[in-house]
């Protein structure tokens, strides 16, 4: 089988493989073609790949040799017409902004396999692309946030006086607001986290964290672990409470969203007028609509003497390792599809295989799919 790997556009800097990865896939016997250029902005060169053992090639020569496409975001929509039926399309695919695209793939008769669809399951673990991102994602916030912040993260007592702790808030404690809780308690702060998903209380305390409960939480085991809508008399309890935490503190990283959904509104303008001038709210929401009201995606906008910078794209910012662990994701999933003989076999009676294929044969394939689009 030939692999092709694309070279990201726009503004982009990941690759979804480097070198190392490209070494992983001739082990399994897979031919790999690499545009020319691709990992350029990953810090990782044409002469890199081919000693890997990777031929180079234009894109169109990519596109009509490769049997599958491997790419962080999907190809754009003039590459369509080079795509021939069959081709397999490896990439995450936001099936909710990327409808149009989707069907076109799907009546083109492409096969897509959308990372971003791997199911949250043990066995899907090490090739979950939606946490990987997330881990770099709850990490970069806390950077970001610790430099901007006009105050120290950790205690200092010295004989100019005690200067405090400062104080951080994470709404949502997925992988991001996680990994931005162990983060911040590494740099010394006073951490609370909110949740709607109780399940996670224990994994907050064990990072050092405090839990912010708000009773009447509803949770759905169905979703995959993700957080559900919640009812109205819960959003006021949870918004009053978000409100006291979010003005006692200097740092807030908004992480909630919904799958399929516009994020929650959880920080209101005038929470935001009543934070300390010099606070800083980093919005991890902010492709979805923003966990904060005034939240601009790509941008960062000061309200009274607050930064709120609403940023959904740090994996690219931190491109080399952000592109490693997305390489080793797509190779531990090609290697539950790929047979011995390097030949694409798509078990669709497999769990995971079932779950991340959005369509195959001209049909929508991925329950998880279906329900995030309305489809019967």
């Amino acid at each position: 089988m030939i692999i092709g790997v694309l070279k990201e556009t726009g503004n982009e800097n990941r690759v979804a493989v480097l070198p190392a990865e490209v070494v992983a896939l001739k082990k399994m016997g897979i031919d790999v073609l690499v545009e020319t250029k691709a990992g350029e902005k990953a810090f990782a060169s044409d002469k890199a790949y081919v000693k890997a053992g990777a031929r180079l090639a234009e894109r169109k020569d990519v596109i009509s040799e490769a049997e599958m496409l491997l790419s962080v975001n999907i190809p754009v929509e003039d590459d369509f017409g080079s795509f021939k039926e069959g081709l397999v399309l490896c990439s995450v695919l936001n099936p909710v902004e990327n409808r149009d695209w989707l069907e076109k793939a799907c009546i083109k008769g492409l096969t897509v396999l959308a990372l971003d669809l791997v199911p949250r399951t043990t066995r899907a673990q090490s090739m979950d692309i939606l946490s990987s991102m997330a881990t770099v994602s709850g990490y970069k916030a806390v950077i970001e946030a610790a430099s901007l912040l006009p105050r120290f993260f950790p205690m200092f007592m010295s004989a100019a006086g005690t200067i405090k702790p400062s104080r951080v808030l994470i709404l949502g404690a997925g992988v991001a607001g996680l990994q931005a809780l162990a983060i911040a308690r590494k740099l010394g702060a006073i951490v609370e986290v909110f949740d709607v998903r109780y399940a996670v209380k224990e994994e907050v305390k064990s990072l050092g964290g405090k839990f912010i409960e708000v009773a009447g939480a509803k949770e759905d085991v169905m979703a995959g672990g993700y957080a559900v809508e919640q009812s109205e008399e819960f959003k006021k309890k949870q918004q009053q409470l978000i409100q006291e935490r979010a003005i006692a503190s200097d740092v807030v990283i908004a992480t909630a969203q919904i799958p399929g959904r516009k994020a929650p509104v959880l920080l209101l303008k005038e929470t935001v007028y009543s934070m300390k001038p010099g606070s800083v709210i980093i919005d991890l929401a902010a492709s979805t609509g923003g966990n904060c009201e005034f939240t601009e995606n790509g941008k960062r906008v000061v309200i009274n003497g607050v930064h709120i910078i609403g940023k959904s794209d740090y994996p690219s910012d931190m491109p080399s390792d952000a592109s490693k662990m997305f390489g080793c994701n797509i190779i531990n999933l090609l290697k539950i599809i790929v047979d011995k003989d390097a030949k694409l076999i798509l078990n669709l009676q497999d769990e995971i295989i079932n779950g991340t294929t959005a369509v195959h044969g001209k049909e929508y394939i991925s329950q998880r799919l279906k329900q995030l689009l309305n489809l019967k």
